[in-house]
């Protein structure tokens, strides 16, 4: 079984009607390259750290350049197709050649999913028995408040209206997981409840909360905050209240990012299961790892279960993947380790990490570990518990492996 993904391209703010007041996109600077685990070994900056991680697309492709690619991936995959996946930097609902697209796809006869739509795009309800009909399973579909006149403010959807009929039609047929990015004192609070309680009666799979951020500390790397002007932001801790309240009273599931998701307990849903952590490899040897100040605890903890010896250090980030050199930077050398483990998918390159890092003298050995520990809840929504585990026993058994193989006596 094989799945395939048609990137159609697009750009944020352009080929999606427009930036919605909250996107982080929308203020995204000239910054310089980060670096990062695919950069070449003497050059800092490739093509993933410097244009795609802006998601810098020239546009929407002309439908003929999606079925050429379409047509070569074939070509290299094997078996039946499980899956086909439409993704990209626009929103697909903006795409100007939308129905042909999936009227091409349909006649595949697999089945569809569209990673994700604001649904923007779609002025005419009628549409949704149109995706309904050529196959489409699976939608990740941002709502943000059931409200219309939210959504117009917010979102700048034209036809809001429209775009919540086709939300509510589609979750009649197939799997719709909503999306909501949460502003305090816009769309949470009672406009919360009324979208949790309208997507429970339409019949979604589940919603997924994500914390409104609008610092740098907070993952704005790309000379893009604030986001929006003096607007609050919630506390981690805060949010995750929020989530638990919310699951508890009601029937679809709901979980947040950066924390959490209740039902399954993720983040490192392991620490629940001391009978998953006896069976890790036992911590031998001694090096820091720095991660993202959420993280941070949790994976200490982990560690701690599995032998002890080793510090994890919190770097001035939240998201580890979102870590840079300045984060590195604000770290005192002194504390660390001559081993130090940073995060797989941090933005840094390899050699600015060891010179950062060993900036006091120390020749300090500076490795990358896995690229994940933990599934967040954009992940875990469509998993079962089982999975969740499988995937931290994975993750932490590569990352304490590095430690044993990189760490001193």
């Amino acid at each position: 079984m094989a799945q395939l993904t048609v990137d159609i391209g697009g750009r944020p703010g352009v080929d999606c009607r427009g930036f919605c007041e909250y996107c982080y996109f929308k203020h995204v600077g000239d910054v310089a390259p980060f670096g990062c685990q695919y950069c070449p070994p003497f050059k800092v900056g490739c093509d993933y750290c410097t244009r795609g991680v802006k998601e810098q697309y020239r546009g929407f492709k002309p439908l003929s350049t999606v079925a050429d690619d379409i047509l070569a991936n074939l070509q290299m995959l094997s078996g039946e197709i499980s899956r086909i996946t439409i993704s990209g930097g626009g929103d697909p609902s903006c795409y100007p050649e939308f129905t042909d697209l999936v009227e091409l796809l349909g006649s595949m006869e697999a089945p569809l999913h569209i990673g994700y739509t604001s649904g923007k795009g779609f002025d005419d309800p009628g549409i949704a028995d149109m995706l309904i009909e050529n196959g489409l399973t699976e939608v990740s579909y941002t709502i943000f408040s059931a409200d219309p006149e939210l959504r117009r403010r917010y979102m700048h959807d034209p036809t809001p209206e429209a775009s919540l009929a086709v939300m509510r039609r589609l979750c009649e047929e197939i799997d719709v997981y909503a999306a909501a990015l949460v502003i305090p004192g816009v769309n949470d609070g009672e406009k919360l409840e009324e979208t949790c309680a309208w997507l429970e009666d339409a019949g979604a799979k589940g919603l997924i909360l994500m914390r409104f951020a609008n610092t740098t500390e907070q993952g704005l790397i790309l000379g893009n905050a604030p986001v929006i002007e003096g607007q609050e932001v919630e506390s981690v801790e805060a949010f995750r209240e929020r989530v638990t309240a919310l699951a508890a009273s009601h029937s679809l599931k709901i979980s947040g990012t950066p924390l959490w998701d209740p039902e399954i307990g993720s983040p490192f849903a392991i620490l629940k299961e001391p009978g998953l952590l006896a069976r890790l490899p036992r911590v031998r040897r001694r090096a820091t790892v720095v991660s993202g100040s959420i993280a941070t605890p949790y994976i200490q903890q982990v560690l701690d279960a599995c032998g002890g010896g080793c510090r994890v250090v919190a770097a001035p980030k939240e998201i580890a993947c979102l870590i840079t050199r300045d984060d590195l930077a604000a770290l005192d050398p002194s504390t660390l380790d001559e081993a130090v483990i940073i995060p797989g998918r941090a933005f840094v390159h390899d050699r600015e990490a060891t010179k950062v890092l060993s900036r006091d003298g120390v020749a300090r050995t500076v490795v990358r570990g896995p690229e994940m520990l933990t599934a967040d809840a954009e992940t875990s929504m469509g998993m079962r518990r089982d999975d969740v585990l499988l995937m931290e026993m994975e993750g932490f058994a590569a990352l304490i492996h590095v430690l044993n193989q990189y760490g001193s006596e």
